[in-house]
């Protein structure tokens, strides 16, 4: 059995509230003991610390968290889909050497990522980090901006990932059946439906969904195997390495092919971004403060090596990328299905290789609502949120916070609705994804770097006989010391801050209003709706992370 524990009540506004803990005789504080594992009690203090109670139940192990990661970043299913775009702005060899480029950049800021979550393992993820990192005098200001930035970020990966599958669902018609020719509203239609299967299994399937995670990791890896082995064995011609490792291709008219290149590179960014996912479900995860790092690097390590191979082969095996672009299937923007066919000369084993790729997708619009929906829940409890009360209250049997996922679910399906009238104007509002997400690595990393460099992290042996305070920098127990940390933290901010740029480019120097980068309009408006918002409003609620309960030590 693990030792006692001190839960102080604290009020609303995060300071210890006298009246709700005094005894009626003695007037002295009232501290409520309990015994529990320790491994429980253990993640019941990392949480304390940070001035939280445990209202989420924690179901995630690391092998279920890792699945879960997985699942959200879908490497390898994702570049068959992307991949023309790294050929446009980079050809085959750019698009290898940017793929290896993203992949050292994303597994340092990730591990960058890592550590803040080891410091800090909450759902809030970025805003709270944000709150614990930056100056004194603006940390409330910029905690809240991160706040929405994030939400919209997670928001748009919720509607794409929908929207990904729903076309992938219909163009695997298509290849089938060549004369059929899908509309807008059948992909709407199709859209819901995945939405509605999505919060479904949120609501009803939440107590097994660690167990389907198993599944669906296992499915990851030997999909991979099944989509890989065929397609490369069965490829009757393929090109040589001079083509793939030589050859450049500036399709979007840019100034120089170094350019284009970068330009190239959202595409391998996109394919390997979303891995802070476990950071929103820590308060859902046993030991999250060694766990969800560790999860975030193994994944990013893990989904990286597999897109490489996945990307190599779609490399290899396309020799007349003009002749899929024509196709049918390429028509529709997923050419990668007619080099899947030409290559294994088979309808049934085409499709059964595509399915598998569908399958991920579908998997991952689950996790990515309950990713979204746990930011949602945990903004919403420290009042960040218009009618903040409900998006914070979790269900009393399942622990799941049930307003949240409808709020995501609902803003998913409205956000549908404009697919019906214009294509265009669907991509505009999905094109936040990166932007956001990147701007919230970066500019929280920014922070830690300024924090370790100025000596304001302490190491937990410091905080021996010391009475915490919530939201103290302590170094959890997965840190990177001394000037590796500092380099690794360094050359992660100055990478987010590419990716930042280059996701705002448009894929050639004279785009039209449907091949324009809309990313920055749409960045710009979330920041100014938060800045407007906060304003008027919020600044009245939002004080931060509110500290629910006084953080205490083990004695």
């Amino acid at each position: 059995m693990g030792a006692s524990m001190e839960l102080h009540a604290v009020n609303g506004h995060g300071n210890l509230d006298s009246k709700n803990y005094l005894d009626e005789v003695g007037k002295a504080p009232h501290v409520i003991e309990s015994e529990m594992p320790s491994a429980d009690e253990r993640d019941a203090q990392a949480l304390a610390r940070l001035g939280k109670k445990p209202v989420l139940k924690r179901r995630f192990s690391f092998i279920a968290m890792l699945g879960f990661t997985c699942t959200v970043l879908v490497t390898w299913e994702v570049i068959p889909i992307i991949y023309t775009t790294g050929l446009t702005n980079g050809g085959t060899a750019g698009f290898a050497y940017s793929y290896i480029f993203a992949l050292v950049g994303s597994l340092s800021l990730f591990t960058v990522l890592g550590e803040m979550a080891s410091i800090a393992p909450t759902s809030g993820g970025q805003y709270h980090w944000t709150y614990m990192l930056a100056p004194v005098s603006c940390r409330k200001f910029f905690s809240y901006i991160m706040g929405w930035l994030v939400i919209c970020g997670w928001q748009a990966l919720v509607a794409s990932g929908a929207y990904l599958s729903a076309n992938l669902i219909l163009t695997l018609v298509t290849l089938n059946n060549p004369g059929y020719s899908p509309t807008q509203w059948q992909g709407t239609l199709v859209y819901w439906a995945l939405m509605g299967l999505a919060i479904i299994v949120n609501l009803y399937s939440s107590t097994i969904l660690p167990k389907i995670e198993f599944f669906i990791l296992a499915l990851h890896i030997l999909g991979f195997f099944a989509f890989l082995i065929p397609m490369v064995y069965m490829s009757p011609q393929k090109n040589t390495s001079t083509e793939v490792w030589t050859e450049f291709n500036n399709g979007g008219d840019w100034p120089s092919m170094a350019l284009s290149v970068f330009v190239g590179l959202i595409g391998s960014v996109f394919a390997n971004n979303g891995t802070d996912c476990a950071v929103h479900m820590a308060e859902e995860t046993r030991g999250a403060d060694f766990v969800i790092p560790w999860c975030v690097v193994a994944t990013s390590l893990l989904n990286g090596l597999l897109g490489f191979g996945t990307l190599l082969s779609m490399l290899y095996v396309t020799t007349d990328i003009e002749a899929v672009l024509e196709s049918p299937t390429g028509q529709l923007g997923f050419p990668f299905m007619q080099v899947v066919l030409d290559s294994v000369g088979s309808y049934a084993g085409a499709t059964v290789m595509i399915s598998i790729v569908i399958a991920m997708f579908i998997f991952a619009i689950i996790a990515f609502l309950a990713t979204a929906s746990r930011i949602v829940f945990a903004f919403g409890r420290d009042k960040g949120l218009p009618f903040w009360q409900k998006m914070a209250e979790v269900h009393p049997k399942t622990a799941i916070p049930n307003y949240a996922i409808y709020i995501i679910t609902a803003v998913a399906c409205f956000v549908g609705i404009i697919n019906l009238g214009s294509a265009t104007a669907f991509n505009i509002i999905l094109s936040i994804g990166i932007s956001s997400l990147y701007s919230s690595y970066t500019i929280t990393e920014a922070l830690l770097l300024w924090r370790r460099v100025r000596g304001d992290i302490r190491k937990p042996s410091e905080m021996a006989d010391h009475t915490w305070q919530a939201n103290e920098l302590v170094w959890g127990p997965f840190h990177i010391p001394g000037v590796l940390g500092i380099a690794l933290n360094a050359f992660a901010v100055c990478y987010g801050t590419i990716v930042i740029i280059f996701c705002f480019f448009p894929t050639t120097v004279s785009p039209d209003a449907a091949h324009m980068n809309w990313a920055c309009l749409i960045t710009a408006a979330v920041i100014f709706f938060a800045v407007a918002y906060y304003l008027v409003y919020a600044k009245k609620v939002y004080q931060g992370p509110v500290v629910e309960i006084a953080p205490y030590q083990i004695s």
